[in-house]
């Protein structure tokens, strides 16, 4: 996983990157606030960041409410490495939009257990993103097929939105998930078998 380290002192971003590295993961750094939105705010932000509460430009709470209002359908995890650690600091932290909170000097096994609760996380929100995401296709399908369809009346071929003509098959399957299979209904093949006994 991509994850954003933002530490505006070089020694604790230099332990923080080398530590996220050695399990495996691809760092992103920035050395402020401003950086870290920079990147957050990009189309192709981490999944999850690391974010230094006391930073130039930006602090780590203006960083986390900022990406919160992005409102994407998976934001990015972010979890808050500040010495502050009064509960009225813990509070003011979560109330900004961080999803987790670690105090310095960070212990590494309980920072590596919260990164993985936040990978955790990200995927729930991708699977739930997913979802979603094939419920409003559906819907857009089950909507068309609830309107108005132009259907020729000789030939039979049915008028897609790009004003084509084709198949009902065609049409069909490019608006459902069904197959159509041919038969023939019983009052079609009674007719067809009296015009050849007539014949």
């Amino acid at each position: 996983m991509r994850i954003l380290i933002a530490d505006d002192e070089v020694v604790s971003r230099t332990i923080l990157e080398r530590t996220v590295k050695g399990w495996g993961h691809e760092v992103v750094s920035a050395a402020d606030g401003t950086a870290a939105w920079a990147v957050l705010e990009g189309g192709d932000a981490p999944k999850l960041a690391v974010l230094d509460w006391v930073m130039p430009g930006l602090e780590g709470p203006e960083v986390c409410r900022r990406a919160r209002a992005l409102g994407r359908p998976v934001p990015t995890y972010t979890i808050l490495l500040t010495s502050k650690n009064e509960s009225r600091d813990v509070v003011a932290g979560f109330e900004s939009g961080a999803d987790d909170y670690v105090v310095k000097p960070f212990d590494r096994a309980e920072l590596r257990s919260r990164i993985r609760v936040g990978e955790r996380v990200v995927a729930l929100q991708q699977g739930l993103a997913e979802r979603v995401r094939e419920l409003e296709e559906t819907l857009a399908r089950v909507r068309v097929l609830q309107g108005l369809i132009p259907v020729c009346a000789w030939c039979r071929r049915v008028r897609n939105d790009q004003n084509y003509w084709q198949s009902v098959e065609e049409y069909m399957a490019a608006i459902t998930a069904c197959k159509i299979s041919h038969g023939i209904c019983p009052a079609c093949l009674d007719r067809e078998c009296e015009s050849h006994h007539d014949g």
